[in-house]
């Protein structure tokens, strides 16, 4: 199998042959943009590796992975209006750089073009990926309203949450994996494993994302620190805060998280106290690890050689491994 770095150079090549020089250029000028800040690009790295794994060149699933990664950029440039971000990867966001109605048109843009690269594949695989992706794709929406309708609300419970993350984040990485095996005409089984493999994964990315938007460093996290809970977003943080809080302490969140009118700096200093102080904060760390075991245990059940097993494994921990 390949390295994870030759995927990486597979996709930045393919990403950067794309064309968008169309007019108006106030159109293409800000996907350009968006793509050009790179990322890790987790999700088109996993579908070549995907069909890697299940025995073809990954070359084949060049323009499944570049439909994941428009779709993930079209949805972080409309979350980024949504919550009103500065900052994307450490540079300015798209609506802020332009206008928040250049953003939102560019963004249904890309969304069309990640349609339009299926178009590269056969029918009965064509069908197959559309299929998968419009799935995906409407419960990302699902999870992204479901995230919004949580920041009003007093009574998310944890479970709540957990589906929430699994519909905004989780599941464009299982859908990632799933196209790979797709494209590499795996056996049912062995795409099924392999998109729980991702949705396990993703939750613990997601739980993971949530803590270090707290804890996090703004230099190497590439986004405003704290951001969540100036937003009032109801994480697994704050829900597991309130939970094993004592009644001053549970109080203090509730009024932080009822409010956007508070000192901001004051609001996330004594907040992030707050989730240490109650425990949260370890708990968190403690079901990111519960949810990166589930997804390891997963590929032991898979038909697969040992060594494609592995690279999985290592791209999970490296994956995860990011610092606070």
């Amino acid at each position: 199998m390949q390295s994870i770095v030759k995927y990486k150079e597979q996709i930045s090549e393919f990403i950067d042959s794309i064309s968008l020089s169309g007019t108006p250029k106030e159109l293409y000028e800000p996907i350009s943009y968006i793509l050009s800040l790179g990322g890790k690009q987790i999700r088109p790295v996993l579908t070549l590796m995907a069909a890697d794994v299940f025995g073809i060149d990954p070359k084949k699933a060049i323009h499944a992975a570049t439909a994941i990664e428009l779709f993930h950029n079209f949805s972080l440039m409309h979350d980024d209006i949504m919550d009103d971000a500065p900052l994307r990867r450490g540079h300015q966001t798209v609506h802020e750089k332009w206008n928040t109605n250049t953003a939102i048109l560019s963004g249904d843009a890309m969304l069309i073009l990640a349609y339009q690269y299926f178009e590269n594949y056969e029918s009965d695989t064509f069908r197959n990926l559309a299929k998968l992706f419009s799935k995906t794709a409407i419960e990302v929406c699902e999870g992204q309203q479901w995230d919004i309708c949580f920041e009003n609300r007093n009574d998310v419970s944890i479970p709540e949450y957990i589906q929430m993350i699994k519909f905004k984040t989780a599941v464009l990485v299982g859908a990632a994996l799933k196209m790979g095996a797709i494209v590499a005409g795996s056996s049912q089984k062995n795409a099924e494993d392999i998109y729980d493999f991702g949705i396990n994964l993703g939750i613990a990315f997601q739980l993971q994302d949530d803590y270090l938007d707290a804890f996090g460093d703004a230099a190497t996290f590439g986004k405003q620190v704290g951001g969540d809970i100036l937003e009032n977003k109801k994480t697994f943080l704050y829900l597991k805060g309130v939970m094993n809080a004592n009644e001053s302490q549970r109080e203090e969140l509730v009024n932080y998280f009822s409010s956007t009118e508070q000192n901001a700096e004051e609001k996330v200093t004594r907040v992030k106290e707050l989730f240490i102080e109650t425990g949260s904060a370890s708990d968190s760390k403690n079901l990111i690890e519960e949810y990166t075991i589930k997804a390891l245990a997963i590929l032991d059940q898979m038909d697969i050689a040992e060594d494609k097993k592995q690279q999985l494994r290592t791209f999970s921990h490296e994956l995860m491994d990011r610092r606070v």
